[in-house]
């Protein structure tokens, strides 16, 4: 089991691509494996044919484990060498003493032998993000006519045949309005309770917290931005854009937030063992819920970046994200966070800072609300943000600084070209 991501301790073997006694090439995909973040292929480290695979679907084993072998034509392996010690469940405990990366021929693994379904994305030339979604819409792939390269099926090609699709199709109940839950709830089962295992994504977001609010000493401020400013500068820009793209108030937090970062590098920090590293590059993370729980897809130099292209950014993140195809480096190396539960209509929260970071802000939703302005009292859009500070390198007047130049951009967006 290969460490597929920086933190990852164990993986999920999701799905095989290649059956026992089947030849590799170095390079091709071999399984499909759940990291602690998002599900990555597993590749070929060495020509040679697939013997004695000893992990099959579902199973959980740690990195650096056997699970399975290639050999060279002929050769004969040795039976003891594919014992991996799985880790079946969340309720079965393992030791983390011979956790490291195999340094062996790479793990490859095998599908129980089964009929091939119609929508199998595995036999045609396809991207992993379209072979993805094919299987989510039951698509055929081999009736999709590929616009990448050599005929390779892209996203685009996807979207454009679950388009066709779903008007070919009768209408049903109308989409919710309100943001649904997209978690798998499993089935009410007999009994008072059900106990579920831990997914690689849940488990990791269960000690990130462990070593986030017990170690760290939180202290937190909260500020109310008027943003009809920002409303009317955003109205004019996505009229001026037109079909160019679109961009977001939260593209407009972003982009306010790395600015303000570049004022106050005090906040734009990491706490280390022994020393602070005040960072002069500016890298946002953008808190995006998945199916089983939370990830932070990174917008680098954000301060550099104009608003269509982090709102561009933004949602290929979101959307690799939520298809748990994000590498590693496209979510590790934040200097900040930004979390926004605007969309859910939520007032204001508090959000937990992501280490070695020592801040993080959390947005909540604009609203119309009566406030005296000008001698009178009038409706005006408003957006509470509460910033969660690192004692340990965030004093309170420091955060409070930061805050006030962030305000004062939101509500007069004229003040980023400052």
């Amino acid at each position: 089991m290969e460490a597929l991501s920086p933190t990852m301790e164990e993986g999920r073997l999701v799905k095989w691509h290649k059956r026992e006694g089947d030849a590799v090439k170095t390079g091709e995909t071999l399984a499909e494996v759940e990291t602690d973040k998002a599900v990555m292929d597993l590749v070929a480290r060495a020509d040679g044919v697939l013997r004695q695979v000893a992990v099959t679907e579902g199973q959980t084993v740690p990195v650096g484990n056997v699970v399975a072998v290639i050999a060279a034509p002929g050769e004969t392996v040795d039976a003891s060498v594919a014992t991996p010690a799985a880790v079946t469940s969340g309720n079965v405990k393992r030791e983390m003493g011979n956790v490291g990366v195999a340094t062996a021929t790479a793990p490859v693994a095998v599908a129980p032998a089964q009929p091939v379904s119609g929508a199998d994305a595995t036999r045609v030339k396809a991207s992993p993000l379209a072979k993805r979604m094919a299987k989510e819409a039951g698509v055929d792939l081999k009736l999709v006519t590929g616009s990448g390269p050599g005929g390779r099926v892209v996203r685009r090609d996807l979207e454009g045949a679950a388009a066709r699709r779903d008007v070919a199709a009768p209408v049903s109940a109308p989409a919710p309005t309100f943001p649904v839950s997209r978690f798998p709830f499993p089935e009410r089962a007999e009994g008072a309770y059900q106990d579920v295992p831990l997914t690689q994504i849940r488990k990791t977001i269960a000690k990130r917290l462990a070593t986030s609010l017990g170690p760290i000493p939180h202290f937190f401020l909260t500020t109310e931005v008027d943003m009809e400013r920002a409303a009317e500068a955003r109205d004019a820009l996505n009229r001026q854009l037109g079909d160019r793209g679109k961009v977001s108030f939260n593209d407009v937090i972003v982009k306010a937030t790395a600015l303000a970062l570049t004022k106050h590098r005090a906040c734009n920090a990491w706490f280390q063992d022994d020393h602070i590293r005040y960072w002069n590059e500016v890298h946002i993370g953008v808190a995006v819920a998945v199916e089983d729980g939370l990830i932070t897809p990174v917008i680098r130099n954000a301060d550099l970046k104009p608003l269509l292209e982090i709102g561009r950014e933004a949602r290929e993140l979101a959307e690799k994200a939520r298809s748990r195809r994000l590498q590693p480096s496209e979510y590790t190396g934040s200097t900040f966070s930004v979390s926004n539960l605007g969309m859910f209509e939520i007032d204001q929260f508090t959000a937990v800072i992501n280490p070695p970071e020592a801040g993080i802000i959390a947005v909540g939703t604009i609203t119309p609300k009566p406030v005296a302005w000008d001698g009178q009292v009038v409706p005006r859009r408003r957006m509470r943000i509460t910033m969660s500070c690192d004692h340990r390198v965030i004093d309170g007047a420091t955060g409070a600084a930061f805050l006030k130049t962030l305000k004062e951009m939101l509500e007069n967006p004229l003040a980023m070209l400052l």
